[in-house]
């Protein structure tokens, strides 16, 4: 191959590749979109906005890459999956639950009064804590006008999700006196300390420590949010979350397992299962952690199904139980 072909082909690659590549440019005018027109309308006419603020906004609005990839199977496989072995690595090591041991001790006033508010355990509202935001020390650095408007206009298998969580967004940026523009969360939208939807903290947010707003990066605020939020959907003092199994084996195949999935003990034991401590429950879930050399078995009460409320996984759910229990 001569020196001018080689030459040619690197001039030409660039090319050929965006001729095969339908993703949307960075530099992106979602203006230019017939459903960013639309969708402007709509917080027109029924919101009430000022067409000039919103035109405004989603001019400077960017198209946000790396959080597309994430919606639409570009991004590496298991990078978003709550594994077990991904919160093993980010919260459930000594130097993080040595940093919760801290967290508990400083916050104690807010959280005692939490727990004798709602009837919770303060340990379990720090475990929240820690899994979400790592005590709110990591609260997302996406914008989240950029992230939100990405996911609302390019089509991604929760696009609808997406563009009803905008219109909270912009409702509640009005209602909070914040800027959109200067707004960030998670990749996917989700601000503060428990790391809350637009649509979520709308309806759930609470001024815990009463200096006048609603606050989601608000330490004291989240707590209180965890709390009654534990409260809400069921939590019993005092009564079993969750208890190890005993199996033959080093993995776990014969029942499908997972917090929706409840059997008896009787069950159970037909299939090798039996608890190492006393269960006397009437039925359980059964929660398999799969670990790097060996299935981890749990039973798990009705408080446990509680833990997943807020995040429908059973690995956030023991995520939560470990740290919990490490804090007692």
């Amino acid at each position: 191959m001569t020196k001018m072909m080689r030459l040619l082909i690197l001039l030409l690659l660039p090319l050929l590749l965006l001729a095969n590549d339908d993703r949307p440019p960075v530099d992106y005018d979602f203006l230019a979109l017939s459903q960013t027109k639309k969708f402007i309308d709509m917080m027109v006419k029924k919101h009430h906005f000022k067409r000039s603020y919103m035109t405004k906004m989603m001019r400077s609005a960017r198209l946000d890459r790396d959080t597309l990839n994430r919606y639409t199977g570009h991004y590496k496989a298991g990078s978003t999956v709550g594994t077990w072995q991904r919160f093993k690595a980010h919260v459930l090591t000594p130097e993080i639950l040595g940093k919760a041991k801290k967290f508990k001790q400083k916050h104690h006033s807010f959280l005692n009064k939490a727990a004798r508010e709602y009837h919770v355990p303060s340990e379990y509202i720090v475990g929240f804590l820690t899994v979400e935001s790592r005590l709110g020390t990591y609260t997302g650095d996406y914008r989240t006008l950029d992230a939100l408007s990405t996911l609302a206009f390019h089509k991604n298998r929760m696009q609808h999700y997406f563009r009803s969580e905008l219109k909270h967004f912009f409702l509640l940026c009005r209602e909070q006196g914040y800027d959109p523009r200067k707004v960030e969360s998670s990749f996917a939208g989700a601000m503060g300390c428990v790391q809350q939807m637009p649509s979520v903290f709308r309806r759930y947010a609470m001024d815990y420590n009463r200096d006048g707003k609603k606050d989601p990066w608000s330490i004291e605020d989240c707590i209180g949010i965890i709390a009654r939020f534990m409260h809400q959907k069921g939590w019993k003092n005092g009564k079993q979350v969750a208890v190890p199994a005993h199996y033959k084996g080093k993995r776990f195949t014969k029942l499908k397992t997972g917090y929706k999935h409840r059997y008896t003990l009787t069950t159970l034991k037909k299939y090798g299962v039996t608890p190492k401590t006393t269960f006397n429950k009437p039925k359980t879930s059964l929660i398999k952690l799969h670990d790097t050399h060996r299935d981890e078995l749990w039973l798990g009460a009705k408080n446990f199904t509680v833990l997943t409320r807020y995040n429908a996984s059973s690995n956030y759910g023991m995520a939560i139980y470990k740290i919990a229990e490490s804090l007692r």
